[in-house]
């Protein structure tokens, strides 16, 4: 089975990063930062005219008619960007929620279990979702309207880490809320991966920004690049990245639950680690706020704890392999 992407979704991956270029340059996005991570509504409907939203909606749905495969690699230019808002839901919630196909509703997502609600101030509908790990069949309600101000009027705004991702707590139950939908495994599955394909995106900038650098900045009258502790580091950072990338491009053409997580977490040990050692590289000038690798790390460390963490994704997997058994049985075991 041949797992090289075709001519057109090349075209697709690049066509997006000539489009974020161009929308969410590093002004924009250094703007964005310096209001608190409020959204950018215009950003949002440029990305819903290019058909970010509505990828995965059939074409007679008024979206593009692409599957998943397609809508990582979306994700992962998105990743490589660092483009804020709750992305991963409102392209969930195409086809569920008038406006987020278009980009004209802005759409985030409660986990449950004492998670905070990213971008809950701008959005005109919650996704809630209940249970614990990747599930098929999963129920999903949709807030909006008088319950959802409700919803809102509960929460409680909480420091994030990352600028560019508001955070609020929510307390209490929410089911029955709404109009219940059935939408399988959307709120874990579908959720983890394409968050594990945004992880991969930062991973892989993170990597090039500390070649970059690496090539670039002088000591010891010596590219750093040249010395082989940076060199470790930048191998390092690749070889991390491209078994994410492998484990997330697959999943996207399985689907299957088990390989989703194995995605996750790999993609999440990608991100966060590429980014420190990127920052590493940088020496001190990555610690300053002007430096935008911080900004990886922290998007980094967030995302690592929405959809599947780690504690869950290494319950699934270990779940997959079936009960333990003894290696030896009998009297001989014993003595």
């Amino acid at each position: 089975m041949d797992f090289q992407l075709s001519d057109d979704q090349r075209a697709l991956r690049s066509g997006m990063r000539d489009l974020l270029g161009a929308v969410f340059d590093r002004d924009r996005m250094r703007a964005a930062v310096e209001r608190g991570g409020a959204l950018d509504r215009s950003l949002w409907r440029e990305l819903g005219a290019a058909g970010f939203f509505a990828l995965r909606l059939p074409e007679e749905a008024g979206g593009v008619g692409l599957g998943l495969p397609e809508a990582v690699l979306l994700f992962e230019e998105a990743g490589r960007a660092l483009l804020p808002g709750p992305l991963v839901a409102t392209h969930l919630a195409a086809g569920l929620v008038k406006g987020a196909a278009e980009g004209e509703a802005v759409v985030t997502a409660a986990e449950g279990g004492g998670r905070p609600v990213a971008d809950l101030g701008g959005a005109d509908a919650v996704l809630v979702g209940g249970g614990a790990g990747v599930v098929e069949g999963e129920r999903l309600e949709v807030l909006t309207g008088e319950v959802l101000e409700a919803f809102v009027a509960g929460a409680v705004p909480v420091r994030s880490m990352d600028p560019l991702t508001p955070l609020h707590r929510v307390e209490g139950c929410w089911e029955g809320a709404g109009a219940s939908e059935a939408y399988p495994g959307a709120l874990r599955r579908e959720g983890a991966l394409l968050s594990a394909a945004e992880q991969l995106g930062s991973a892989t900038r993170t990597t090039e920004m500390a070649v970059q650098h690496a090539g670039s900045r002088e000591q010891f009258g010596s590219l750093i690049g040249s010395f082989q502790a940076v060199k470790h580091l930048c191998a390092d950072m690749l070889a991390r990245t491209e078994p994410a990338r492998s484990a997330v491009y697959a999943a996207a053409v399985t689907g299957d639950p088990v390989e989703i997580a194995a995605a996750k977490l790999l993609a999440d040990e990608a991100a966060v680690r590429n980014a420190r050692d990127c920052l590493q590289i940088h020496g001190g000038m990555g610690f300053t706020w002007e430096a935008d690798v911080h900004l990886h790390l922290k998007r980094a460390w967030l995302r690592a704890a929405r959809w599947l963490t780690a504690a869950e994704t290494e319950e699934l997997l270990a779940a997959d392999l079936g009960p333990v058994r003894p290696l030896y049985s009998g009297s001989a075991a014993l003595g």
